[in-house]
């Protein structure tokens, strides 16, 4: 019989997906300041790749991720000490973050990396949990956690956390990185952002309405984005994802995309992505339940 001592623990690897906001609008505000939002949510088949592995001690370590976010400030740390906290949970957990994302551009990725913390450690240290209950943790991590929590394209409202599950159509995208950092704060708090968008439906999105309100405030504080949107506008329809900086456009195909992408300049970088209704988190979750490597 093998010694206990000796086994080694479980460890699972998950994606955690980017995302694209198709429109963000801003509707209001409330009477505690945060901003009322509508935007559609769409993610794509481009992850970060998360690697947890159970310790038996209780702490909760990076042992890889990015070198220039301190640990204590890595939502993938603070997912799991919130998840161990909430279920007094007395294992722990090594946490390997491998960043495909890029950091700051409006693909959602630290908030996608927290979600699949709190889903994989959910599993690994048997908690319980339901998809609701680790989404309304979710929350107190980042407005955008829930909707990678559940992993179903969603059209939001409310500060991002009120989804509405959606099917949408398949379809490839260019993303570009202009290499510029944005930093959501500052976009926020902008005189010239417009913060009274009227509510639209799906339906009128479908039917061409729709906008991202940051994108003039974006294009006119940081000339490397708007020169990126005007150069991926010569192929398609270019647009802002999120508060930025990454844009993106759609295609017929993957070698649309990447016949696009060879005449990028050097200095920016970009990638071609499916766009999914149901994450590859979910994807993974369902079709493996028990996911142990």
């Amino acid at each position: 019989m093998a010694d206990p001592l000796l086994m080694p623990m479980p460890t699972l690897t998950l994606p955690a997906p980017a995302k694209l906001n198709l429109f963000l609008h801003i509707t209001g505000r409330r009477a505690d300041g945060y901003h009322l939002l509508q935007t559609l949510f769409v993610f794509l088949d481009f992850a970060d790749e998360i690697t947890l592995t159970v310790r038996e001690d209780g702490a909760i370590r990076r042992t890889a991720g990015a070198a220039d976010v301190p640990e204590a400030a890595d939502l993938t740390v603070r997912a799991a000490r919130l998840l161990q906290e909430v279920t007094a949970c007395p294992l722990g957990a090594d946490i390997q973050v491998f960043k495909r994302i890029p950091m700051g551009g409006g693909l959602g990725g630290g908030s996608s990396d927290a979600a699949t913390v709190l889903q994989g450690l959910n599993r690994l240290w048997q908690c319980g949990l339901s998809d609701d209950e680790l989404a309304v943790l979710g929350l107190r991590l980042g407005a955008d956690v829930p909707v990678f929590v559940h992993g179903q394209a969603a059209w939001a409202e409310g500060v991002g956390e009120q989804l509405t599950p959606v099917d949408l159509p398949a379809c490839w995208y260019v993303v570009i990185h202009p290499q510029v950092h944005v930093p959501t704060s500052e976009l926020f708090s902008a005189s010239d952002l417009t913060r009274d968008c009227p509510a639209i439906t799906l339906a009128a999105f479908h039917n061409g309405v729709g906008a991202n309100v940051f994108q003039p405030v974006v294009e006119k504080r940081y000339p490397e984005v708007a020169e990126a949107i005007s150069w991926l506008s010569q192929y398609s329809n270019a647009r802002l994802t999120g508060s930025g900086s990454c844009l993106f456009a759609p295609v017929s195909s993957r070698q649309e995309g990447e016949i696009i992408l060879q005449s990028l300049p050097d200095k920016w970088c970009g990638f071609v992505a499916a766009g999914v209704s149901i994450s590859p988190l979910q994807q993974k979750l369902v079709i493996s339940p028990t996911l142990y490597n």
